[in-house]
Order: C-alpha cells, then sequence, then structure tokens
C-alpha cells in the first residue's frame, strides 16, 4: 500500500501542527493496540524543515514499508492490519503485527542501520500493553546526525546543519537506494 507521490502536499508545518499530529498518531496508537492487542509499528520518515509531505519524503516512506512489509514476510510475521495516512506532518503508517514486540523492535534497529535508507526511518514498535520500545531497552546508542557523528538529537538541538545540507543528505541516500534497487 504505497503512498502517491503525486499528492505530496508540500504544505509548510509549525510547532503547534506537529505537535497536534503527534498526539493524534498516539491516540490512533491506542485505539489500535485496544482493537488488536498486537505488536504495533508505527512508521513515519525524519524530515528536517519545516516541510514534512513532499516527494522526497513519500518516497522514502515507501521504501521504508516495502522493507517492513518484506521483513514481517520473510520472518513468518501475520500482518493483522495495516494502514497508512498522508496529512501535511508527513507520511504515517500503523501495522498490527502478530508477533513478539521484542523480536519485532531488534529487526526493525537491524533493517534500520542495514538499510542505505534506515536512517530517514523512525520505525516505532509498541508492546500489545502500549510501550514504546527503544534503542536503550537493547543497550544500542542513540542513533547519529545525518551528517556528522554527533547523535542525532544533539544536532537537531543545536541546529548544527543547514536544512539544505541535510536535505542534500537525504536526496543522495534516496538516489543510493534508487540505484541500488535499479541492480
Amino acid at each position: 500500500m504505497p503512498m502517491y507521490i503525486s499528492s505530496a502536499t508540500h504544505a509548510v508545518v509549525n510547532l503547534p501542527e506537529l505537535l497536534a499530529s503527534r498526539e493524534a498518531r498516539q491516540t490512533r496508537q491506542q485505539e489500535w493496540l485496544t482493537q488488536h492487542g498486537a505488536t504495533l509499528i508505527s512508521l513515519t520518515v525524519v524530515a528536517p524543515g519545516p516541510v514534512k509531505d513532499s516527494v522526497l519524503t513519500r518516497r522514502i516512506f515507501n521504501y521504508a514499508l516495502r522493507a517492513i512489509r518484506q521483513l514481517a514476510e520473510d520472518s513468518g510475521w501475520e500482518i493483522k492490519r495495516q494502514s497508512c495516512l498522508s496529512p501535511a506532518t508527513g507520511p504515517e503508517a500503523l501495522l498490527a503485527i502478530n508477533a513478539p514486540a521484542n523480536l519485532v523492535k531488534q529487526a526493525a534497529i537491524e533493517l534500520e542501520q542495514r538499510h542505505v535508507l534506515g536512517r530517514l526511518w523512525d520505525i516505532d514498535v509498541l508492546t500489545p500493553q502500549g510501550k514504546i520500545l527503544s534503542r536503550s531497552d537493547f543497550s544500542l546508542p542513540a542513533r547519529r546526525c545525518l551528517v556528522c557523528t554527533q547523535t542525532a538529537a544533539v544536532c537537531a538541538r543545536e541546529r548544527a546543519h543547514p536544512q539544505a545540507e541535510l536535505l542534500n543528505r537525504m536526496e543522495a541516500l534516496l538516489h543510493d537506494a534508487d540505484s541500488s534497487a535499479s541492480r
């Protein structure tokens, strides 16, 4: 169920809109956990700057969604339900997975680390009880910046890199993924 790239909004979003979107996503997550009682994957794209829904983010999102679906198939995990949304705050997906949350999170971390676009994916895994599993739960370090060796959180907080440099890096990674896919 890929996102159609031609319908990206390219809308500029502000902080209140981002916070409202995060709250709405958390509400959807809780509803899904109640309905399905299964491990939940919540997928978004790391997108610096005020435009979160663009052709670039949708293409990156589509790679992530395909990779997650392939991971589930390869692992023998049933996807009980899947939904994709396309708010102006960026593409999102929810997948209810019939598999242990810790295994799903470990596999998601491996996927983020080995795929050329993995650094641009935010794959949250929630237990059926609603606990969000993090890298620290598996004694792993915080994610690194797209550009340098600092942690992503430090560079984001300090706005260490110009937005254009971050977007250029995203486009370069997407180009690498496209080149690998065409081989």
